[in-house]
């Protein structure tokens, strides 16, 4: 492109500070001045991270490289990146579409070669050193939406009003169009060429098949190429239709099995409606009939996934199909109990997933990562006062999906059609590897299954990984932080390894994974090592019992002597007020915590160190004005240089304390006892000199519908049933049990 004006563009001295940088506004409208005001502003920028520790700042290092022209170095800054991110073999993918990029225009520069020719070399490269275990995601990563960073890069070039920027903004702009240049520049090209080391190495076909039901699902099977051998087969039920259910299969492969992907009615080729959840405890025995009678499966059929492919599992051994010989549910989703309830609260994210997986046959990633309207319509109608059945109104209609599930706030037949309920569980014969993680948002519905099987079956023969790991870590590894915590060397595991060394015990008659020493394994946090037990009330052995008191100045705190009975603290929420501003309970100077609509009770500072192992539970007791509330708690570490580190909560509606399926209302006026009995396992060793503290308060928050204590459906309340402020009255003879380990 001709080049209309000449700009030279000037970086003041001491990038340090808070100098703004010169950028032309009329690079908005010209790509090649475009182009070289973004690698002057990298080049300027970049030596500020060239000493960079922290992941965050070592992405914009590898990133303001290439865009300075820095390739070789953009590489092995990029290699950094994931050998301080987790084990880079694991991580191997991690950013590998800026690494083939940043390695194509080094290969254009040096070898004078044309870009398109130069991305296959980098890409031919680079996949012959991938491991195959760990690279079945690469196709993942180009899978971006690139009119959606187009439409990013242009907002931003747009809401530039002057020719300065402050390094904040250059960065920020310059790492768009670096997002947008590496989409566009080799996303269709790798995705070609993965395609043909896929057709070399694979062979991948697909079934539609008609269940006894009546549900259509189809089916992509994934074998190695040229081999003829039959294997077990490993399945995974998926609603998330698209290139992931390729990465599955290949998978399954890497590890010498048969990959087979099923996805739920209505996706991909099926016309059915999609109704998530509905159907895999009828259409599952069906498919994996199918799978067990093909001449390249042994008869053998094992099953694992994560979050929603958990719960399939769940939903697969209600009717159990004699060639399902074991399952490797991660993180698996408790319907009814996780989500799209907590504790019987509807949470407000039900609407973004529901649009994800039903918007059409695939999934409509656009639209879920569209945080930022999410988080509008949320807010829109918490502000508004409305019901929350009208939270789907922005899609100019009801959404039937998000309306039957309201229709059962309690855990009522609806739920437990689903997945196996009470003695079902007695007549599921197989082994079980659940994995899950003390920060995993499906912690609860893991939990769940894995109490249940133990309750009702005998002969449980069921195997618990959970460590600090998150909703995504509990199913792929474990990265080295997380959420500012530094993980413990002996945490640091592939958890894909782990469940196929479960399948090789299980379907090959292999060896026991070394890390299941035996049915309940836990990683204790802070010790470096893990816990080995065999059933769930051995996680602990002892417990720290606080009674939530004041003191005469009335500071809250956490005792444990019992208070005078009768005493009280009370607080006031007033549901009609939507202004509501942040509240904060300084700890440090450095840390403080958000205290919305709860109060504070703090232990004194801890005069020797102890374990917290397991789930905290509560008894307390109550006196509001209304019928009743939901309940927020959450505990946390204050340690001893003052940081402020999460450890556990629970969110619960009151009128289903005492059992998720009835509602009980509370009595206005009347003192109650509120059993809380569902809150996150977590297990760490809090140091002494450290302190613990708890807050103890009301839901009223944009995430979750609004229990305005009327007594009415709460997903039928409005803001006019709120009337008086709710009125608490928390007696001072409630208590909060700590499980711990003692030694």
């Amino acid at each position: 492109m001709k080049i209309k004006l000449i700009i030279t563009v000037l970086f003041f001295i001491n990038i340090l500070s808070a100098q703004k940088i010169y950028f032309p506004k009329t690079a908005a409208s010209d790509s090649a001045i475009l182009e070289k005001s973004i690698s002057n502003i990298a080049s300027g920028i970049v030596g500020k991270y060239e000493r960079a520790k922290k992941l965050d700042s070592i992405e914009k290092l590898f990133k303001l490289e290439i865009l300075a022209g820095r390739f070789k170095k953009s590489i092995t800054t990029i290699e950094k990146y994931r050998i301080a991110f987790a084990n880079p073999k694991s991580a191997c993918t991690k950013f590998i579409n800026y690494e083939i990029y940043a390695s194509a225009k080094d290969i254009e520069k040096n070898e004078k070669m044309a870009f398109p020719k130069a991305v296959e070399k980098a890409f031919n490269i680079k996949y012959a050193t991938l491991p195959e275990k760990y690279s079945f995601r690469i196709a993942e990563v180009f899978n971006e939406d690139m009119p959606l960073q187009k439409n990013k890069l242009k907002k931003s070039l747009a809401s530039l009003k002057t020719d300065s920027l402050t390094n904040a903004l250059g960065i920020g702009l310059a790492v768009s169009y670096l997002d947008y240049k590496v989409s566009s520049g080799i996303q269709s090209k790798v995705t070609e060429l993965l395609l043909l080391k896929d057709k070399e190495r694979y062979n991948v076909e697909s079934f539609d098949l008609k269940t006894r039901t009546g549900g259509n699902v189809t089916l992509i099977i994934t074998r190695r190429k040229g081999s003829e051998q039959s294997l077990p087969v490993i399945l995974t039920n998926n609603i998330y239709a698209g290139k992931y259910d390729y990465a599955l299969g290949k998978r399954a492969v890497a590890y010498n099995y048969i990959g087979v992907v099923v996805n739920t009615r209505g996706k991909r080729d099926s016309k059915d409606d999609i109704e998530p959840f509905e159907h895999e405890s009828q259409d599952l025995y069906d498919v994996i009939d199918w799978i067990s009678k093909q001449p390249w499966c042994n008869g053998k059929v094992g099953m694992i996934g994560g979050s929603y492919l958990g719960f399939s599992q769940w939903g697969a051994v209600k009717k159990l199909h004699p060639a399902l010989k074991t399952i490797v549910p991660q993180v698996s989703v408790g319907i009814g109990i996780d989500y799209p309830m907590t504790n019987n609260v509807f949470m407000s994210y039900m609407l973004q997933w529901i649009s994800y997986v039903t918007n059409n046959n695939l999934t409509d990633e656009s639209d879920f990562k569209n945080f930022t309207k999410w988080d509008s319509i949320n807010k829109s109608w918490y502000k508004s006062g409305k019901s929350f059945r009208t939270l789907n109104s922005v899609k100019g209609q009801k959404d039937k999906i998000f309306q039957r599930w309201l229709d059962h706030p309690s855990y009522d037949e609806f739920w437990k059609n689903m997945v196996p309920y009470k003695n079902d569980f007695s007549k599921i014969n197989i082994p079980v590897l659940t994995t899950t993680g003390f920060y995993d948002d499906d912690q609860l519905g893991a939990m769940y299954y894995f109490k249940e099987y133990y309750k009702y079956n005998k002969d449980s023969n069921h195997y618990l990984v959970m460590g600090p790991y998150d909703h995504g870590g509990a199913q792929s590894y474990g990265i080295n932080e997380l959420r500012g915590y530094n993980l413990d060397a002996v945490a640091r595991i592939n958890i894909s390894d782990l469940a196929f060394s479960w399948f090789d015990y299980i379907l090959k008659d292999g060896v026991k994974p070394e890390l299941l020493k035996d049915k309940i394994n836990v990683q204790i946090m802070d010790t470096n090592e893990w816990l080995h037990v065999p059933v769930l009330e051995k996680t602990h052995n002892s417990k720290l019992k606080f009674y939530l008191a004041k003191k005469k100045d009335e500071k809250l705190s956490l005792t444990k002597e019992k208070p005078t009975k009768g005493d009280f603290v009370k607080q006031t929420i007033d549901f009609k007020m939507r202004d509501d501003k942040d509240v904060y309970f300084k700890v440090s100077k450095q840390d403080s915590l958000n205290i919305n609509n709860s109060l504070v009770y703090e232990t004194e500072i801890l005069d020797r160190d102890i374990i917290i192992s397991g789930a905290f539970n509560a008894q307390l007791k109550a006196a509001i004005n209304k019928k009743d509330m939901d309940i927020t708690i959450s505990l946390f570490q204050v340690k001893p240089d003052n940081k402020i580190f999460f450890l556990s909560d629970f969110l619960g509606r009151a009128s289903y304390a005492e059992d998720r399926e009835k509602r009980k209302l509370l009595n206005p006026g009347k003192v109650e006892t509120i059993p809380v009995i569902n809150s996150m396992f977590v297990s760490k060793k809090i140091p002494k000199g450290s302190r613990l503290i708890i807050l103890l308060g009301i839901n009223k928050t944009s995430a979750y519908q609004i229990n305005y204590g009327s007594g009415k459906d709460v997903s039928d309340e409005t803001i006019d049933d709120a009337k008086e402020p709710l009125e608490v009255k928390w007696y001072t003879d409630s208590y909060v049990e700590i499980p711990t380990i003692e030694k």
